[in-house]
């Protein structure tokens, strides 16, 4: 070590602390970025550029009680922000798979529900989306979806409210009957 104390050994506990950090939180990261976009191409990309913005600001993140919040809302952050970009307008306007050939076939060994949700998920607007994951894949409070998303938890029950009323009627086949029980035995 060095007489200023950011010898080798400082850095080197560093990098150990964000290998293992980012070796147990990957996999979760990815989760969220898939719920959030779609495809597990874009959200392996935002994954990645979340590590990466993380890495940049591992050094000052000794003072921050909560890594695993602040790495959600760097992830949420990049997603709307990639999401405001005209560049996405391009890329995202051209489908999923850019428009080159037939999607691509991944197995998918999914229930047909969690597919329709899934589907019905990405119709969501993007603030929408981000909201309804943060609340009830995350579990977070409205609150703590608030602080992530930089905006009031009036904002969140409203975008909460809408994206769960967009996807109920999306969700919710219009065959049904809305009257319960009246049968004959």
């Amino acid at each position: 070590m060095t007489a200023t104390g950011f010898g080798p050994s400082l850095a080197g506990r560093r990098d150990e602390e964000f290998a293992e950090f980012v070796s147990t939180r990957s996999g979760w990261l990815r989760k969220v970025a898939y719920l959030l976009t779609g495809d597990w191409h874009r959200a392996d990309d935002l994954a990645q550029a979340t590590v990466t913005k993380l890495y940049v600001r591992w050094h000052r993140l000794g003072g921050v009680e909560n890594v695993d919040g602040y790495a959600r809302q760097t992830l949420v952050n990049s997603f709307l922000a990639e999401r405001r970009s005209p560049w996405a307008r391009v890329l995202l306007g051209r489908g999923e798979n850019g428009g080159d050939g037939p999607p691509p076939v991944v197995p998918q060994p999914d229930l047909d529900a969690v597919l329709d949700l899934r589907r019905a998920l990405a119709e969501l607007p993007p603030r929408q989306r981000a909201t309804v994951v943060l609340r009830y894949f995350c579990d977070l409070t409205v609150e703590q979806t608030a602080e992530t998303l930089g905006c009031t938890p009036g904002t969140v029950k409203s975008q909460t409210a809408r994206g769960l009323d967009a996807l109920r009627r999306v969700l919710t086949p219009d065959s049904e009957p809305t009257a319960t029980g009246g049968g004959t035995s």
